[in-house]
């Protein structure tokens, strides 16, 4: 068995100071990752909401140009269908 150096009354503390120590800076450390892992999961949940926003704006814009084509669409059949209407109401009435 090893024996340690020194006197027992000097060793005394000294284990328990340097876990003590270890401890403390691996703390430190843990708290510096943490606040750092948080503002990426912030910056993350930002960066989706833009994300989606941008996705429900794109997708409203589609939208209303769809409308819009269907609504020139329909403009263009009625007209189509009054001008036929004129000329067979002239045709009936001969």
């Amino acid at each position: 068995m090893a024996r340690l150096a020194g006197p027992p009354e000097a060793r005394n503390g000294t284990i328990m100071k340097k876990v003590a120590l270890t401890v403390a800076v691996l703390a430190l450390g843990l708290a510096a990752c943490e606040s750092k892992t948080a503002n990426a999961v912030n910056n993350t949940d930002v960066s989706n909401a833009m994300e989606a926003d941008a996705n429900a704006a794109a997708a409203s814009v589609d939208n209303a140009l769809d409308n819009t084509a269907n609504a020139a669409d329909n403009a263009a059949n009625a007209m189509d269908n009054a001008a036929a209407n004129t000329v067979n109401n002239a045709n009936n009435k001969m």
